[in-house]
């Protein structure tokens, strides 16, 4: 049996003794997953509104709403699989937080949705970060439509 189905079977206990270490690791790529994230965000948020700019300064084709809409539905997608990827991830780490002394992002989330304090006002960043490419595609929508019916 490799040692990953072992760490599985032992609900993320790595009785090796490295439990630790290994908990270091899955926090570091967490948090490199969302780096990448932030870098995808820039990148697409950069390039939509170079598109708007053209699209607002000149009259365009029909296809430059098309890719400005393409952009905007990889974005959203890429955001949504970044979010299945760190929910994954978090879900690891929790499993693996059972077994150490604290557990700090246990305890985070806790106070984040609402924990004893009942202040459950937190949003998570995709519910608000998935509403800019969807604004952006209206943009486009709106364009398309201007451009068939005018």
């Amino acid at each position: 049996m490799s040692s990953t189905q072992s760490n599985r079977d032992n609900g993320g206990h790595d009785p090796s003794g490295n439990h630790f270490a290994t908990y270091e690791l899955a926090v570091e790529m967490a948090d490199r997953i969302s780096v990448r994230r932030g870098l995808a965000n820039s990148f697409f948020l950069t390039a939509n509104t170079a598109v708007v700019a053209l699209l607002a300064a000149q009259q365009v084709r029909w296809y430059l709403p098309v890719a400005g809409l393409a952009l905007s539905i990889s974005w959203w997608m890429l955001l949504k699989s970044y979010r299945d990827l760190n929910k994954a991830k978090f879900e690891v780490i929790l499993r693996m937080e059972e077994h150490l002394p604290v557990r700090l992002y246990a305890s985070e989330w806790e106070q984040l949705r609402g924990g004893s304090r009942g202040r459950g006002q937190y949003r998570e960043l995709w519910a608000i970060e998935r509403i800019v490419p969807l604004i952006f595609a209206t943009i486009y929508l709106a364009e398309l439509l201007r451009q068939m019916l005018g």
